[in-house]
């Protein structure tokens, strides 16, 4: 205590003395007369003096400390406070940028150039829209008072650019384009709109305009040169020209006693809107440093941070988060065979001499084998539903066959795929099992060039007659194949043969087109006779109704006293109506050449030489362990296990009990009155064709279907918005799947009404244009959970006047229903009818069969008295005689 109240003390008696000197002075007069006393006290008075500098410097370290730390303390208080006031600047310019974004897009004023113009659509054919262009946004519509019901699309120029397209026809053409091949639409319209109006296919990255004179189309190119460098000018420019004219009308009301509290109100919604959309991160976190501030600035701003992206990612499409799949392993080795037919003769061992002995002695020539238990040493070890999948290893040629432009090529081309399923050939000669009924396969490959994957599902949907299904689609690369296929085996003495009798389905979604196409049929000779030789034979087509051009080819089958050169020939032809524009002549698992009658020149057409099984694409299966108890590999593993150790014993036994287990299901099925149901396939009533239940024929929208993916045999597409699967043109199933629509997603009804009333109009509008080509919105559907910070305005606008206009929209809902009542009823009584018609056919058929049958036993019998009369009148003849 001594120590700390020197310096104090020190301090004011120099303050006392200077501001008092005679009471200083008297002081020292009492001092000198006590200088004994002085004297004796010298040293204390030194060794407190420098006690008293010691502490004083301490003193002075202590303050510096404290100054430092308030200075410190007052800057970090500065920066908060800089820091808040950026925030505040870049959230009111964040408004900003907003609310001039929104009033260039509501507002009528703020528009550059508007103009008809005919657009250019995927089809090729010219639509004349009504175009507006304004800064940064080129706005279509059907009709020119561009009200939301006629608007078309939106076009984004930030990321495009313009060039002028040479042209024959009149006028002048220019094209809007993504340098980088992207999208340039807008997923929404100036009103919120999230589905255009109905009008031909538009082009993913490009349009192409065609002005009615070569001087609108330049006017329109210098309009658009100034909309594309200079947007953000024009915007500012235009909407403060807009907002002085608003400004006087606002002038002159604010004199009226709600113009005030009309202004505040306006205000509160904007920030009411800000809210609801999340963009309020900034203040919320403002807010939050206030409140912590005993945390550190490093960790509020990772905190920040985490917090923004987790606000992102709920704010942004969940595109990165992806679906539940099937796991699938990738296949390495893959046996294709020999060229030739090396591959395709074998020598029937000693042992083995005896049981086609015993199967010959069980049929007879003509006979249909599908019933006829075959020896296992003639079966190749996989499933007949496995097999069918070796037609796609290059189903990329299908991918370029959907992007040529000339139907002649892309029928070659889907030649071209159609005979690179044949090449590959089991060692000798092998037949796969027969499937199971219920019996499934799926697998799917990755194709490098596009990324995109194409899913193959097949399953046995029965078994007396055997008929197997199948389903192949690439909705990224545009195709879809199915089909189902009826295998019968007839024997005919020496040899017997495969037939596969069905009619598969090539559909090209871009284009509308489909391919009808049929295979041939495997023949094996030599049963008993000679060396054992498979090699395929029949006449096959491929057909496209819309295009005319058809293919014919005849698959040749090796003469008596015919050389190698003569076995797997193949010959055809490629017409356009009757006309032949081509023919193929070589070997299915060889050379192929293409003659074109026109040009005179043969060149090659296919080889699978090295080089082009190396391209072979990839293909991925189930593992064992991931397979359900009906697919191929798991329910023929021990049979495949004993063919492949060549123990013929254990394949009998294995393939006894799997053949056992399925006529015990089946008697059990029928003591039941149960009859089997396919799973993921059911037949059209009216086309009698199999078809994939869960099959999409919409052509890929890059906007929206974001990955196609397989689970639980279930192939589907990952979307960024709920999309509805139409099937069919019918009334009936897009109403179902409306319902389905409308039930799971009731927590939004509000913002879907909308979208469904504008679907069944869709419905009903191809109904009616079933002819042309197929309809579709130009650009894709939108969430209607998804805000961005520039259409998060537009959006809630959207819903704040749907919701006003609710009652409008059920009543147009119920009328539409009430004029789709008379079809739906048309519908329903032409499904009765056809089915009462059919159960006439079969009562006729009967009737029939119960007649010839009448009628073969009176035949019969009058033929048996007409010899017996004619044995009399021999006897009695000879007797008289």
């Amino acid at each position: 205590m001594s120590q700390n109240s020197t310096p104090a003390s020190l301090i004011v008696s120099s303050w006392h003395h200077k501001a008092n000197p005679q009471l200083s002075s008297q002081s020292a007069v009492a001092r000198h007369s006590s200088g004994v006393h002085d004297d004796e006290n010298s040293l204390n008075s030194s060794e407190g003096c420098k006690g008293s500098s010691a502490s004083s410097d301490s003193k002075t370290k202590s303050e510096n400390q404290l100054s430092a730390s308030v200075t410190k303390d007052t800057l970090k208080m500065s920066q908060r406070e800089t820091l808040k006031v950026k925030k505040k600047h870049y959230r009111s310019e964040k408004k900003r940028a907003t609310r001039e974004l929104m009033s260039t897009l509501k507002d009528p004023a703020v528009i550059i150039l508007a103009d008809w113009l005919k657009v250019r659509g995927s089809l090729k054919s010219w639509t004349k829209l009504w175009c507006i262009l304004k800064p940064g946004l080129i706005v279509l519509y059907k009709s020119q008072r561009a009200k939301s019901g006629h608007w078309v699309a939106t076009i984004l120029l930030n990321s495009c650019e313009v060039i002028e397209r040479p042209s024959k026809k009149d006028g002048f053409c220019f094209k809007v384009y993504h340098p980088l091949e992207q999208s340039i639409w807008a997923t929404k319209g100036p009103k919120g709109e999230t589905i255009g109006a109905i009008m031909q296919p538009l082009p993913y990255s490009y349009l192409i305009f065609r002005a009615s004179s070569e001087a609108a189309g330049k006017c329109w190119m210098d309009a658009l040169e100034l909309a594309l460098h200079c947007p953000a000018l024009l915007a500012r420019t235009m909407a403060r020209d807009a907002s002085d004219v608003l400004s006087g009308a606002m002038r002159s009301d604010s004199t009226s006693p709600g113009a005030a509290v009309r202004r505040e109100m306006n205000e509160t919604d904007r920030e009411m809107h800000f809210k609801l959309c999340g963009l309020d991160e900034d203040m919320k976190t403002g807010d939050k440093e206030v409140k912590d501030d005993d945390k550190t600035e490093t960790d509020s701003e990772e905190e920040e941070e985490e917090e923004e992206e987790v606000k992102e990612m709920k704010l942004s499409p969940s595109d990165d988060v992806m679906p539940v799949e099937t796991p699938y392993a990738e296949n390495m080795a893959e046996e294709l065979g020999q060229q030739g037919d090396a591959s395709q003769t074998e020598e029937v061992a000693d042992e083995n001499k005896s049981l086609i002995w015993t199967l010959v002695k069980q049929v007879r020539p003509g006979m249909d084998l599908s019933k006829v238990v075959l020896p296992t040493f003639i079966l190749e070890p996989r499933s007949f539903l496995d097999k069918l999948s070796d037609y796609y290893y290059h189903a990329d040629i299908l991918s370029e066959a959907v992007l040529e432009e000339d139907p002649f090529t892309r029928m070659k081309t889907v030649l071209k795929w159609y005979l690179s399923g044949f090449y590959k050939k089991p060692r000798g000669l092998k037949k796969p099992y027969n499937p199971i009924l219920g019996e499934m396969f799926r697998c799917y490959w990755v194709h490098p060039r596009t990324g995109s994957r194409t899913f193959y599902i097949a399953e046995q949907i029965c078994h007396h007659p055997p008929i197997s299904a199948f389903y192949v689609t690439n909705r990224s690369d545009g195709f879809i194949v199915s089909g189902s296929i009826l295998a019968k085996s007839k024997f005919y003495g020496n040899s017997l043969s495969a037939i596969l009798d069905g009619v598969g389905q090539l559909i090209f979604l871009k284009r509308g087109e489909d391919y009808h196409f049929t295979m041939p049929y495997a023949h094996c000779k030599g049963i008993l006779i000679g060396t054992l030789t498979m090699e395929f034979g029949g006449s096959v087509s491929i057909n496209c109704e819309k295009t005319g051009y058809h293919a014919e080819l005849e698959f040749k089958l090796k003469p008596f006293l015919g050389s190698g050169e003569a076995s797997n020939r193949i010959a055809g032809k490629i017409k356009l109506g009757e006309e032949t524009l081509a023919t193929i002549e070589g070997h299915w698992d060889q050379e192929v050449f293409i003659t074109d009658k026109s040009k005179g020149i043969t060149e090659l057409f296919w080889n699978p030489n090295p080089e082009v099984k190396s391209k072979r694409l990839k293909r991925w299966t189930v593992p064992l362990d991931s397979q359900s108890q009906f697919e191929s590999e798991t329910l023929w593993m021990h049979v495949s296990e004993a063919v492949l150790q060549s123990d013929q014993e254990a394949a009998t036994r294995e393939k006894c009990l799997l053949e056992d287990q399925q006529r015990k299901s089946a008697r059990e099925r029928k003591l039941k009155l149960m009859e089997w149901e396919p799973r993921f396939f059911e037949r059209n009533l009216i086309t009698g064709h199999w078809i994939y239940k869960y099959a999409d024929l919409r052509p890929w929208d890059p906007l929206n279907d974001v990955i196609q993916y397989e689970n639980n045999f279930i192939i589907q597409t990952k979307t960024r918005h709920q999309t509805p699967i139409v099937l069919t043109t019918s009334i009936t199933n897009v109403e179902e799947k409306d319902a389905v629509g409308r039930s799971s997603h009731s927590r939004h009804s509000s913002l879907e009404s909308a979208m469904i009333s504008r679907i069944k109009r869709l419905s009903i509008k191809r109904m009616h244009t079933i002819r042309g080509c197929e309809s579709g919105s130009s650009t894709p559907e939108a969430d209607p959970l998804t805000f961005d910070s520039e259409s998060s305005l537009s959006a809630v606008e959207t819903v704040l006047h749907e919701e006003d206009s609710s009652h409008v929209l059920h009543s147009r809902s119920n009328a539409l229903e009430r004029a789709c009542a008379p079809i739906l009823m048309l519908q329903k009584d032409n499904s009765e009818r056809l089915e009462a018609i059919q159960q006439q056919v079969k009562a006729i058929q009967h009737q029939l069969q119960l007649t010839y049958a009448h009628r073969d036993s009176i035949m019969s019998q009058d033929l048996f008295k007409v010899i017996l009369i004619m044995l009399l009148q021999l006897v009695m003849f000879w007797w008289f005689k």
